[in-house]
């Protein structure tokens, strides 16, 4: 059942990341988010089919069980979530014309999410999030690191910023060039 947890945990990161993805990719018409959305619901999938068969292959073991039931309730649940996020990634994807009261309604966010890949020069590379002090002096905070190994969800002051990983920031839309000038240079 470990490993199953395991799976459900993954699988709710990732449809978190998702959601905060796909706003962003809808308010900024940003088709780079988009894509990854439709990346990571892949991922998704694959984890909703590994928690399913888990699932199953334990219940006939032992008998049935009430906790593979909850188990596979919520990870229908959370792919749910991802199938919605994927749908709004999808309006970008297309180039749909959002509803003029809805684009202004999304307009009114005072946060930004932002996808950067961090250059060989960049002050990140090589060091933790916590060393670099990035939230404290750019007010961006990092909600998920991609690198050649995976995905990192809600890294934390020890995660380790690699050259090439790819970062997702949350903040203030006014700290997007100071951000520039940290992965850049």
């Amino acid at each position: 059942m470990r490993e199953i947890e395991k799976d459900l945990t993954a699988m709710k990161d990732t449809s978190e990341l998702m959601l905060d993805l796909a706003y962003s990719a809808l308010l900024y018409h940003n088709t780079d988010l988009a894509r990854e959305v439709v990346e990571l619901e892949e991922k998704t999938d694959e984890l909703y089919d590994s928690i399913l068969n888990r699932t199953l292959e334990k219940a006939v073991k032992d008998e049935g069980s009430k906790r593979g039931l909850v188990y596979m309730k919520m990870a229908d649940s959370i792919e749910r979530i991802a199938d919605a996020a994927l749908d709004i990634a999808d309006v970008v994807l297309r180039d749909i014309e959002l509803h003029p009261v809805l684009k202004k309604s999304l307009k009114e966010s005072d946060a930004v999410i932002l996808r950067k890949k961090v250059s060989p020069r960049s002050k990140l590379a090589g060091t933790t999030l916590g060393e670099s002090k990035l939230a404290s002096e750019t007010g961006m905070w990092v909600i998920a690191v991609k690198s050649k190994d995976g995905w990192i969800y809600g890294p934390d002051e020890n995660t380790n910023i690699k050259a090439g990983d790819i970062i997702f920031t949350r903040g203030p839309e006014e700290s997007e060039r100071t951000l520039d000038k940290w992965v850049s240079h």
